[in-house]
């Protein structure tokens, strides 16, 4: 009876997050509740299953990342890169590139509001449609987000429930990590721009530079990477290391813009665009997928994987990777991977292997699944939404055109990078 209704709340909470996506926290938090009502969860459990080190990590990330955006660094970079392409061809292949690299650091949505206003000027001086450009940025951004423990909500949450650092994203256990299989996928999608865009051949010029207003926080954000490196190193440390790091990074650069501004006008923006509701959302998750785990359906949801894989673990890969693929084209990454990791680990737990191969699997599956549809990921959304208001219809065939072919590409590369390396 308990495991029924576990698995009723959680179906019907998947479905209203669906169905309510402005309301998706909202029905965390009342699920998460509910669990807590039924006593499926204790309260006394809630210490050791909400993840607060993921939640300092994020919060503290988005603060410094406003900063970094006001410190107007962002679009100095871009202007230094579109200084050495000679059309409008490899400017598009040069911002999609920076966006990724960007997004490897940074939130994906962040990274798209501070580059897609470079895009949209250059498209503007060329008299050219800017919806493929930002379109391309976008999806770039979504891609590189799963390179590195900070890049993307996915990440971090993998690096918290697997116990990565952050250079166990780049090398681990003497093999190169997931950020080797993401850049092969960015690298995979080159070819793909160069196709696209290749009758774009019109010189670009750029005149007016932008002045940098601070340089502070980019050594702040430069510092929260080596400060997460030099935490990799530390053994046995607490489990909220790295979300304390950014949360003392962030408060060290709003302090520092009390005192240089003597105002609070930075500080309240820096706060204002930390995303509480994705912080809530997590909070709930994190509660639910507890509440059926308890109740015993992760486990059976591992059993449905390994009867349909008959324990064969490239088959039971391929499922996970294509699977997620199709399923965060269309459903949001964050609970589909919060639900997925221990269904994950139960499944190589039965099989008596090494969870890693189908961790990664997961990762790139849904983190890089999301540029199937327009809706798939915050970054596309976020970049459609900008150019709605700047008058640009995005049409379905317009996303498509550059998102299925940088979706393949992508997937293609990272899928056979995990296998062949860590299976």
């Amino acid at each position: 009876m308990i495991k029924l209704f576990a698995l009723a709340l959680f179906i019907f909470t998947y479905v209203l997050m669906i169905a309510l996506p402005k309301h998706r926290p909202w029905v965390a938090l009342g699920s998460a509740g509910l669990f807590l009502l039924s006593g499926i969860v204790k309260l006394s459990m809630l210490p050791e299953v909400i993840d607060w080190n993921v939640l300092l990590m994020l919060a503290g990330t988005m603060g410094t990342v406003s900063l970094f955006i006001d410190s107007k660094m962002p679009n100095r970079l871009a202007e230094c890169i579109l200084s050495v392409t000679p059309n409008v061809m490899w400017v598009v292949v040069a911002m999609s590139l920076f966006a990724g690299v960007v997004s490897a650091f940074i939130d994906n949505v962040a990274t798209v509001l501070m580059i897609a206003p470079v895009g949209l000027a250059i498209a503007k001086k060329l008299n050219i449609s800017p919806v493929p450009m930002i379109i391309s940025i976008a999806v770039s951004s979504n891609l590189q987000g799963a390179a590195t423990l900070v890049g993307d909500t996915t990440s971090i949450m993998l690096g918290g429930y697997a116990d990565m650092d952050f250079l166990d994203f780049f090398f681990m256990d003497g093999k190169p990590s997931i950020f080797w299989a993401v850049e092969l996928g960015a690298a995979a999608t080159v070819p793909v721009i160069l196709f696209l865009f290749r009758d774009q051949q019109s010189p670009v010029e750029i005149r007016d530079k932008t002045e940098v207003e601070d340089y502070f926080p980019t050594v702040l954000l430069l510092g929260t990477v080596v400060l997460l490196i030099a935490a990799s190193f530390i053994p046995q440390k607490p489990a909220v290391t790295n979300g304390l790091i950014c949360i003392v990074v962030f408060a060290v650069g709003a302090v520092r813009s009390l005192i240089k501004s003597r105002g609070t006008s930075t500080v309240k923006k820096a706060f204002s665009e930390i995303d509480y509701q994705t912080l809530l959302l997590l909070g709930g998750l994190f509660i639910v997928i507890a509440g059926i785990t308890e109740a015993g359906i992760i486990n059976d949801i591992s059993a449905l994987f390994v009867r349909m894989g008959g324990n064969n673990l490239f088959l039971l890969y391929t499922i996970i990777v294509w699977g997620s693929v199709v399923i965060s084209a269309f459903v949001d990454n964050i609970p589909y991977v919060a639900t997925m990791l221990p269904v994950v680990t139960s499944i190589a737990q039965s099989l008596g292997i090494d969870p890693t191969v189908l961790y990664f699997g997961l990762l790139s599956g849904a983190t890089l699944g999301g540029n199937l549809t327009p809706i798939g990921a915050s970054a596309n959304i976020a970049g459609i939404g900008i150019l709605r208001k700047e008058g640009y219809e995005v049409s379905g065939k317009d996303f498509f055109r550059i998102g299925v072919p940088f979706t393949l590409c992508a997937v293609l590369a990272g899928y056979l990078f995990c296998w062949f390396v860590w299976a």
